[in-house]
């Protein structure tokens, strides 16, 4: 699927993206390039990008009625699900990193996350029929799943808990329940005149005056972000220990500024300090190929665009996320929680173990597709989404299915070429930043 044309796409596509970031922090982008080098599925993960200029030049026959227009996760491939607290206090495994989420097409998640499958099933050597079968056994799960919105008076009453999940995914939540914040704690920080202080290593970084003033004031505003319904009693709470400056993300999120906040949690006791993450949003992939108008306006920068995206896709958000600005520029704050798991790929391996994995994500897409949180302050999908969908696909299910699986094997295959065109072109200092 390459053409003589495409090196010049990828390079084109990645300035585009990245162009800033890479300016701002060389080091980190090398290491991020290096780490997308590794692997096909690895590139994938960092280029969605070039993922939404490819299917956004595409005809989308099977997204109408307004199913053109949902808020979708952005960056859906198989490493994005793993265990979170609720804010229920139940340990739940569902979908995560919400940093790319936007309004488009619901059909762009389902391509993006059997593209994905497609090269993970590459990778185990499974032969194209299985992993057809897989793409397959996903897809008819997430449609099974809308029609029961579809009938139901409910969405949010899917969940993948402890006492529902099996397999893998079980493997996932018991390993999260074993957890402790104490430990986290302990990880990160050191006793000093009685209380906690963030531990220095090559990823953390004491402020200078002048950014430590910065970021507390930064800190304070995004406390009134907190929902109401989901906001502790702040005559503990909240109160601020230590700041320092982060770095050492992942593939995602090279180059983007951020820091971590301690602040006192439900008691003095050491035990239950709470550790925030404050990190500049970015722009998302998608929002640079489609008419952005009347979303853009309705946010006041990206850090409250991607909280106002996650409290709509994700029912019981995390109670602690929020947003900010420092410089004029959005944040995001999250809890860095004790408590999440990703699932574990690297032992998945038989087509029987991930069948059972996929039918679950199929089943937790379509809860984000088609639910919004009850504390979701958005009115930009204002109807039924599971109805917009199931309109735009009456009588041709199967044949979305067939096309998913078609679409995901060719297009992992595209990737694997990419892949190969991204490595020399990096190692040929092309790519707008040198491979040494």
């Amino acid at each position: 699927m390459a053409t003589p044309d495409r090196t010049t796409v990828i390079i084109e596509v990645l300035r585009d993206a990245f162009a800033p970031l890479m300016r701002a922090d060389p080091a980190a982008f090398r290491a991020k390039y290096r780490k997308m080098a590794r692997d096909p599925h690895a590139f994938y993960r960092g280029t969605a990008c070039l993922f939404f200029h490819d299917v956004t030049q595409e005809t989308d026959e099977w997204a109408a009625h307004g199913a053109e227009r949902i808020w979708i996760h952005g960056d859906l491939h198989v490493e994005n699900f793993g265990t979170y607290l609720n804010s229920d206090g139940r340990l739940v495994f569902d979908i995560n990193d919400f940093d790319e989420a936007y309004v488009g097409h619901y059909t762009w998640d389902l391509q993006r996350f059997a593209a994905s499958l497609a090269l993970v099933g590459w990778q185990k050597a499974l032969p194209e029929d299985a992993i057809r079968k897989l793409i397959g056994r996903y897809a008819r799960s997430y449609l099974a799943q809308v029609s029961h919105y579809v009938a139901s008076d409910t969405d949010d009453d899917f969940e993948i808990r402890l006492d529902t999940a099996d397999g893998p995914v079980l493997t996932a939540l018991v390993a999260a329940r074993t957890m402790r914040r104490a430990d986290l704690l302990d990880s990160m920080t050191y006793m000093k005149d009685g209380g906690r202080r963030f531990a220095e290593d090559g990823s953390t970084r004491r402020l200078k005056r002048d950014e430590r003033k910065e970021v507390v004031a930064a800190f304070r505003a995004y406390l009134d972000t907190i929902p109401d319904s989901k906001r502790f009693d702040r005559t503990l709470f909240y109160e601020l220990r230590d700041v320092v400056g982060k770095s050492g993300f992942g593939i995602g999120s090279a180059g983007l500024p951020a820091y971590n906040v301690l602040v006192e949690g439900y008691s003095q006791a050491l035990d239950n300090d709470v550790v925030l993450s404050m990190k500049q949003a970015n722009v998302p992939a998608l929002s640079r190929f489609v008419d952005t108008t009347e979303v853009d306006g309705y946010f006041e920068h990206e850090g409250h665009r991607t909280v106002v995206s996650q409290r709509a896709l994700q029912v019981h958000t995390d109670p602690l996320l929020g947003h900010t600005e420092i410089g004029g520029v959005g944040y995001v704050v999250s809890e860095v929680s004790p408590y999440e798991v990703d699932l574990d790929w690297s032992e998945i391996n038989e087509p029987a173990d991930m069948r059972s994995v996929v039918e679950l994500l199929g089943r937790a897409t379509a809860k984000i597709h088609c639910a919004s949180d009850e504390d979701s302050q958005q009115d930009l999908v204002d109807f039924q989404v599971e109805e917009a969908i199931a309109r735009s696909l009456e009588g041709r299910r199967n044949d979305l299915v067939s096309w998913l699986c078609d679409w995901g094997i060719a297009y992992a295959a595209r990737v694997r070429e990419d892949h190969a065109l991204f490595v020399d072109a990096f190692r040929e200092g092309r790519v707008g930043i040198a491979a040494t």
